[in-house]
């Protein structure tokens, strides 16, 4: 769409009083994950020209798995990071409206803050926008202040089977973030920020912000974030990076798709609003959580759904995510195929073997050795519930962590091998029963775990964050 036909908007529209004509807040949510793969471009403008007032889009998830935050890299290139800026950016701008941007650069830490926030001012430079306010709210921990916390009695919880934080889960981490709610997002527009990018964030507040912002009550502002935090996850059928309007009034939200070819339906709503929960009724932040369980999922039209009943439920204790990775050693990998049925058959007793004799050489402290079987359970592992390969043929990856990327190199090509060598009962032939891809070990990024998955209690929801302001 060429900006000369963006919709115009004041530019104090984003913090206007909150009269009766103002009740109902639209929220365009154009990516479930900024930069991860672009945004569909034609129903991020078809949002845009039904004017939204405000722009919102999360960027992080600990989805990704724990090396990105512990290394403190992106998991998504640059360019697709800057073209999904680029259109936010724009747009917002020049409808006088905030955009809010969670999680910068898939971790959230400040590394990603302020890329995001050198993007935006090329941005600006390139497109001739200024006269706007820019927050940056930062959310890494020192460990040394965390440390000092746990020393004072810091009151914590480990989460998903965990003990309680302690210093010995704090040494193994190399990068810690804490996930905001709220509260530092709706500070900055208080302040009056036309463009918020915020550290490591829970999605549904990024949404709620300008909600609470506008009078909503956290009851609909929450689950309206949670509706839209991931775009057209909620629409049928299935896509991604399709844009989704959200239409807020004062207790419920309608949902639509910007895209031609999409609904949102009661059906794909409701699913939605189960996404990603060990419960599917209650959605935890920070101070409390959002009951649905007594949420009515209505169709307005064919392609429409409105939804409504939802009610914030507040606990007493205030009480952050921590989330922190750590470096487990150095990767490497091995891909290794498999036709032989009578192998096929005997896949563990080859593994058995290949781990038996990189155990003769590697069986001290820092070294292991991961066997995938793609076609038996290389995508769930333990949890696949079809125990019998039915597959005529099996690929294994040998993954190995070592102290040092030549003995991941050296572990790795000996697990690897050693699926020519396997001594089975029934092999019958004089040469190995294995094909490699390429007879070479490709090194792979260094493995990392995740340390800390833990909340803490604070006394203030601002106190672990911190915010720059700057005038461009």
């Amino acid at each position: 769409m060429p900006e000369t036909e963006l919709a115009s908007r004041p530019r104090t529209a984003a913090h206007r009083p909150r009269t009766a004509e103002t009740d109902v807040f639209k929220l365009l949510s154009p990516t479930g994950h900024l930069g991860f793969t672009p945004i569909e471009e034609a129903s991020f403008w078809a949002g845009v020209k039904r004017q939204p007032d405000a722009i919102v889009a999360d960027s992080g998830s600990c989805d990704i798995g724990p090396h990105p935050l512990g290394a403190d890299e992106p998991a998504s290139p640059r360019t697709w990071q800057e073209h999904d800026l680029e259109l936010i950016f724009t747009a917002s701008r020049r409808a006088g409206i905030p955009m809010i941007i969670g999680s910068a650069s898939d971790t959230g830490t400040d590394r990603g803050v302020r890329e995001f926030a050198a993007m935006i001012r090329d941005l600006a430079r390139r497109h001739g926008i200024s006269g706007f306010r820019m927050a940056k709210i930062f959310s890494d921990q020192d460990l040394d202040v965390l440390a000092r916390r746990l020393r004072q009695g810091a009151w914590t919880q480990g989460l998903d089977g965990r003990g309680p934080l302690t210093e010995e889960d704090l040494r193994r981490t190399g990068h810690a973030v804490a996930v905001m709610g709220v509260e530092p997002i709706l500070a900055a527009l208080k302040q009056g920020a036309d463009v918020v990018i915020a550290g490591r964030s829970c999605d549904p507040a990024l949404f709620a912000a300008p909600l609470l912002l506008h009078g909503h009550s956290r009851d609909i502002a929450y689950y309206a974030g949670k509706l839209l935090e991931c775009a057209s996850f909620c629409a049928e059928p299935f896509a991604g990076k399709e844009s989704i309007l959200g239409t807020v009034d004062r207790d419920g939200i309608v949902l639509e798709p910007m895209s031609s070819y999409q609904r949102c339906t009661p059906a794909s709503v409701a699913s939605h609003a189960m996404y990603e929960r060990s419960d599917p009724f209650r959605e935890y932040l920070p101070g409390g959580y959002v009951d649905m369980s007594q949420c009515v999922y209505e169709a307005v039209d064919e392609r429409r759904t409105r939804a409504r009943g939802s009610r914030w439920v507040a606990v007493p204790r205030y009480a952050v995510k921590l989330e922190g990775a750590g470096k487990v050693g150095e990767r490497a990998l091995m891909i290794v195929g498999i036709r032989d049925p009578h192998i096929i058959t005997r896949i563990d007793d080859c593994i058995a073997w290949s781990q038996k004799k990189a155990g003769e050489r590697f069986n001290r402290p820092g070294f292991q050795v991961h066997y995938h079987v793609y076609g038996k359970n290389g995508v769930m592992g333990e949890l696949e519930p079809v125990k019998e390969i039915r597959g005529h043929e099996v690929c294994v990856v040998v993954e190995a962590v070592a102290p040092t990327r030549a003995e991941a190199v050296e572990l790795a090509n000996l697990a690897g091998r050693n699926f020519m060598y396997a001594r089975i009962p029934g092999l019958k032939g004089t040469a190995g029963a294995a094909a490699f891809l390429s007879d070479e070990v490709l090194p792979a990024r260094a493995a990392y775990e995740w340390t800390l998955n833990h909340v803490i209690e604070v006394d203030s929801p601002l106190e672990l964050f911190r915010m720059e302001f700057e005038e461009l």
